[in-house]
């Protein structure tokens, strides 16, 4: 229930007065505020399976929505059976995710994404296909909405100066493995740790598998020690971690699967007044560009370049801060995308 997507989908609902329960992994505290909440541990890959196809036939409501390819099957046939609508939120483009998985045999890849292909082919059959962007499948669908990743403003802190305390603090928030630009984060602020005002790093997100186990062993060494890690956050706590901090981070691996993706942590920091450092995917660097409120960096040493520029030029620093602050007013004159899909699916029951 850690998803950015859902909390923000969730709390727009509620402001259009919905009645929403939530039904998915993790922990209720977890779980978008003022909803009814359903939760169960996470688990291996054979129950979350078993999950995805029992689960829609537990909830009974005027919409279900959902967020896991998985469920598409059975919220297919729930949906039509129980004359109720059906929303699909695609967040990514799950085919090309799957370069991106560690735990998928190389041989396996093209049967994986056959079968990726097929639930896209379900989903398209949604009563609303929600999309995160226009690369992202499926592209022919009867009612298919782009909803980026732009930020909820009801759930971020208003734009704040860096606090001049002596420190300087980076954070990231967002899931934690290699091709999230984790170990690169974590090195270039390590690389720090013995200049005269090293670097901080708040790390936001959940993070698994051997990603896990190589983060918690590196938070062990002594270069290290300026380095939290929070785990998941419901998105207001997390948010209230990253109001004060310097910069945030964005060091995505330019895989396929994020080569024409627009981070959504870029928006939110930028919301948030925030200088980004990103390596340069094309749209984030186009966007870093024409806003300058970030820079662009390609590997762990230019990475700790730019944090040593920024705390000691403060030229430099300033122009920064106040070209984020600029595209941060600019981001909050927009209306809120999250509120437009809402009123889309309010409709929903009575035109069916």
């Amino acid at each position: 229930m850690g998803d950015a997507r859902l909390h923000k989908t969730a709390a727009a609902l509620r402001r259009a007065g919905c009645d929403v329960h939530v039904h998915g992994l993790g922990e209720t505290h977890q779980a978008p505020e003022g909803c009814a909440v359903t939760v169960a541990p996470s688990a291996g890959k054979l129950t979350r399976a078993m999950r995805a196809l029992i689960w829609p036939w537990m909830i009974r409501a005027d919409v279900l929505l959902t967020i896991d390819p998985d469920t598409a099957p059975s919220a297919f046939l729930v949906c039509k059976l129980r004359r109720s609508a059906w929303v699909a939120d695609v967040h990514e483009d799950y085919r090309q995710l799957l370069h991106d998985r560690s735990w998928v045999p190389r041989p396996l890849l093209t049967l994986l994404q056959a079968g990726v292909g097929a639930m896209n082919w379900i989903i398209s059959r949604a009563d609303l296909v929600l999309v995160a962007d226009e690369h992202v499948p499926p592209r022919r669908a009867p009612r298919r909405h782009v909803l980026r990743n732009e930020p909820d403003f009801s759930l971020l802190r208003t734009p704040t100066r860096p606090v001049e305390d002596g420190r300087w603090r980076a954070v990231y928030v967002g899931d934690n493995r290699r091709s999230r630009g984790l170990q690169m984060m974590v090195e270039a602020v390590a690389a720090t740790a013995f200049d005269e005002r090293p670097w901080e790093l708040d790390i936001i997100g959940p993070s698994s598998g051997d990603d896990r186990v190589w983060l918690d062993a590196r938070l062990q060494e002594p270069d290290c020690r300026t380095i939290i890690f929070h785990g998941r956050r419901e998105p207001r706590r997390a948010w209230d971690i990253v109001a004060g901090a310097d910069v945030g981070l964005c060091l995505l691996a330019d895989t396929p699967a994020f080569a024409d993706a627009m981070p959504s942590k870029v928006y939110e920091y930028l919301a948030c007044g925030l200088p980004t450092f990103a390596t340069p995917l094309p749209r984030v660097a186009e966007l870093l560009r024409r806003t300058g409120a970030g820079t662009l960096v390609t590997s762990t040493g230019e990475t700790v370049d730019a944090l040593r520029r920024y705390a000691s030029d403060a030229q430099w620093r300033a122009s920064l801060v106040a070209s984020a602050h600029t595209a941060g007013e600019a981001a909050r004159g927009k209306p809120n995308a999250y509120d437009e899909v809402a009123a889309l699916i309010r409709q929903l029951p009575a035109s069916r």
